[in-house]
């Protein structure tokens, strides 16, 4: 978090994280290449690149998207979350190299402009074994694109994070096309199954934990609090661990219950960040730590300590015979609460 937007400063983690994507990606190389050059004798040094940057890259769009769904089912994986967005740009680049090399290699040397022949030297698209698959890659790496050039925090908190998160969301078509790019394209000619059968791997993983993280969060949604009135029954007090939340689902918006010093406070479970779960975060110096990205709320308020600005909207509670109760209707972001104080 930062009061003013400067030029972006890597820390220490960040630095090993990143040297460790340079490393592994230099050293797959080596090997794609080496290896292909072994079994491929006739294969010439720019199709070997261009082979080992786009399966790179693919390998790396498919880490990238099960890091956000392994987060939601272990907190152990939330380290590769909090550099997940370098982890998006490397997979930029790499489609970007992959993309230059081919486009090169297959484009630049005619009359035409190279980006005018990928769109129109084919145009056979009723036919599965002659499709135009490089304009799939074309428009997946302008999705990437898109999202690498606005990765940083500048972007979020100008385009506020409901737009930036819809827009980092189309992800997912970038990987349909780029999957749809490699099985119109390399697989139609590739007589052995490894690459095949290793894109379905990586499918059915990315898919699968997608739906089991999803069906994991649905029961929080879906359980319905007890109580009538005003305030519905939440959890009982010795539920919720100390500095630590209770997440549940009230007038169909998820509220983190935090239990610390012996006092009981209610907030928005969503961070202003990134929407990250505050409720699976823990309090850290007094205030209440996104898991995410590290960004911070005081439990009484729901606001970031100053010089930041950020809020979130704050819940009356009470506690009644070892059972916390919250009130239905939210307070308006940055209203101070007075904790409830179990003893009491």
């Amino acid at each position: 978090m930062s009061e003013s937007y400067v030029g972006i400063s890597w820390n220490r983690q960040k630095k090993i994280y990143d040297a460790i994507i340079g490393v592994v990606v230099l050293i797959y190389l080596a090997l794609f290449i080496g290896v292909g050059s072994l079994l491929h004798p006739t294969s010439t040094i720019e199709t070997l690149l261009i082979r080992g940057f786009g399966t790179a890259a693919i390998l790396s769009l498919h880490i990238v998207l099960i890091i956000g769904p392994l987060c939601r089912l272990s907190p152990k994986f939330l380290p590769l979350l909090y550099n997940r967005r370098h982890l998006g740009v490397a997979t930029f680049f790499l489609g970007l190299v992959h993309g230059g090399i081919a486009t090169f290699q297959f484009h630049a040397l005619g009359e035409l402009n190279p980006f005018v022949s990928i769109l129109i030297n084919n145009t056979r698209f009723d036919s599965v074994p002659d499709f135009p698959f490089q304009i799939l890659g074309l428009a997946a790496l302008i999705i990437l694109f898109l999202m690498a050039v606005t990765s940083h925090d500048f972007w979020l908190k100008n385009l506020t994070a409901p737009v930036w998160k819809t827009l980092h969301t189309l992800v997912y078509i970038a990987y349909g096309l780029l999957i749809a790019h490699v099985a119109l394209g390399v697989l139609q000619a590739e007589t052995n199954p490894i690459l095949a059968v290793s894109l379905g791997i990586g499918m059915l993983l990315v898919v699968g934990l997608h739906l089991t993280a999803a069906f994991k969060e649905s029961k929080t949604d879906t359980e319905e609090p007890n109580g009538k009135g005003d305030y519905v029954e939440v959890c009982s007090v010795d539920e919720i661990p100390e500095n630590r939340a209770c997440i549940a689902t009230v007038s169909g918006e998820r509220v983190a219950v935090f239990k610390y010093d012996g006092k009981v406070s209610a907030i928005s479970n969503v961070c202003q960040h990134q929407n990250g779960p505050l409720g699976e975060g823990e309090i850290i110096d007094g205030c209440i730590t996104c898991p995410w990205h590290g960004f911070q709320y005081e439990p009484e308020t729901g606001a970031s300590p100053p010089p930041f600005t950020e809020k979130v909207p704050t819940f009356n509670v009470k506690i009644t015979g070892g059972k916390v109760l919250v009130d239905k209707t939210p307070n308006k972001a940055g209203t101070r609460v007075e904790p409830v104080s179990i003893d009491g």
